[in-house]
């Protein structure tokens, strides 16, 4: 008992028609099997052909009797069993139970962790996926972002070189402008040089012919000139007034004729200028006595003398007290 103790420590308390019970069921499972046995092989047997019986006029013979059924098969019943084995086997059963309800609960867990496993794998595949699909949109608009960036700075840049063209093409223009504005302005004052040079060589012959004329008269005359004064083609001259030498005029002329600016028109002028000086030539006035008709050009005259100041003296080492001066604009 100890022994069987040591070995089932966790044996259940012993039931009283244990044994019976067990042979019982024993002989049940015998006897179903049995029948079970001879039920499939009576249905597995090849059935008798089919018979057809002819009827003549043969007198009948004796037919002969069926076989006796055969003896119906005693069962042997089992021999009995030990109660202590009964036990064993029964407690055998109960532990292979639990080892295999163990193992299938083993299983069972093995499978749900293998399922709780793969999901979690699938949770972490998906969301990876998620990441990689998200670094990638990231990455995409970091490109798209880098590319418009990149456009607007190429769009800033042709900006740039656009309006640097159209700086250059103004800084052209303006050059040329101004290269054709200086040309202009030159050839103006080449052509202002040429007419000034054109009208100094004109008063230069006008004076030479004054002069010769002058002269002519000097010497048919054999006085000075009155102190009305004679009217010059040209710049214009002065004759000076009483007591005043022949060559007084000609210094007066040669005074006042570079003082003389007029750029209008010159046909039909003449002005006639009244001078008051003192004895050392100071100009003490000077006045339009005859005006030409042209404001412009009266005043010119006037501005001339005015700029003459002072006048020249006589041989006498005085200046005449006063004297006119007619003065027309040179081609006049």
């Amino acid at each position: 008992m100890n022994r069987k103790q040591s070995v089932y420590p966790l044996q259940p308390p012993r039931e009283r028609g244990t044994g019976r019970a067990f042979a019982f069921a024993l002989l049940m499972h015998v006897l179903l099997g049995l029948f079970l046995y001879h039920g499939i092989h009576w249905q597995n047997s090849t059935p008798a052909g089919a018979e057809a019986e002819l009827w003549t006029d043969i007198p009948p013979t004796p037919t002969q009797p069926p076989p006796p059924p055969a003896p119906p098969v005693r069962v042997q019943p089992p021999p009995p069993v030990d109660q202590e084995q009964a036990d064993i086997a029964l407690q055998e059963k109960k532990r292979k139970e639990q080892e295999a309800a163990q193992r299938a609960a083993q299983l069972a867990e093995q499978q749900r962790q293998k399922a709780l496993q793969e999901q979690q794998e699938q949770a972490a595949r998906e969301q990876a996926a998620r990441l990689a699909a998200q670094k990638a949109a990231a990455e995409k608009l970091k490109q798209q972002q880098a590319q418009a960036a990149k456009l607007r700075e190429q769009q800033a840049q042709q900006q740039a070189q656009q309006q640097k063209q159209a700086q250059l093409k103004q800084q052209q223009l303006e050059a040329q402008q101004k290269a054709e504005a200086d040309k202009a302005a030159q050839e103006k004052a080449a052509k202002a040089k040429a007419l000034a040079q054109q009208q100094a060589k004109q008063k230069q012959q006008l004076e030479q012919e004054r002069r010769a004329r002058l002269a002519q008269l000097q010497g048919m005359a054999g006085q000075s000139e009155s102190g009305n004064g004679l009217a010059k083609s040209g710049t214009g001259s002065g004759s000076g007034g009483t007591a005043a030498s022949p060559g007084y005029a000609d210094k007066v002329r040669r005074i006042v004729r570079p003082h003389i600016i007029w750029g209008g028109a010159t046909e039909g002028l003449e002005t006639v200028i009244s001078v008051h000086c003192a004895p050392d030539g100071q100009l003490l006035s000077a006045s339009v006595q005859k005006s030409s008709g042209n404001p412009q050009w009266d005043t010119a005259a006037l501005n001339a003398v005015n700029a003459s100041n002072p006048m020249p003296v006589d041989l006498n080492g005085k200046a005449p007290a006063s004297f006119l001066i007619t003065l027309r604009p040179a081609g006049g």
